[in-house]
């Protein structure tokens, strides 16, 4: 009895940790033609987490990093080849001017902190 209560406690451990950091939806979208748009990078999300732009706006994404967490240590714009890294405690500016319409995905080196860039 005590071996399927230790497994069940490790499966809904494991269900929680994938809930938080793939399927939760972290924050609301924040809507911009252009500009600057400040996200803070802490606890485990990027906040904000989804970010609305029209096709060929530039977008300067200055990032906080406030978590020590290695894995913040960098972001990865996936499908625009851009990456930067982080420093703790200093504001780092990503510079974007997506010209084709989509959806893509920035997220940590190790795809744990998740973020989404909508290119309408």
């Amino acid at each position: 009895m005590s071996t399927f209560l230790v497994n069940l406690s490790g499966l809904v451990l494991m269900a929680l940790i994938v809930w938080w950091f793939w399927l939760s939806s972290k924050g609301r979208a924040t809507q911009h033609s252009g500009g600057v748009i400040d996200i803070m990078v802490d606890h485990g999300v990027y906040e904000p987490a989804v970010i609305k732009t029209a096709a060929g706006a530039t977008l300067q994404l200055r990032f906080e990093r406030r978590d020590a967490s290695p894995c913040a240590e960098q972001v990865v714009f996936h499908g625009l080849d851009v990456s930067e890294t982080l420093a703790i405690g200093e504001v780092t500016t990503v510079t974007l001017t997506p010209t084709q319409p989509g959806t893509y995905r920035f997220t940590c080196q190790m795809q744990m902190y998740q973020g989404t860039l909508i290119v309408e």
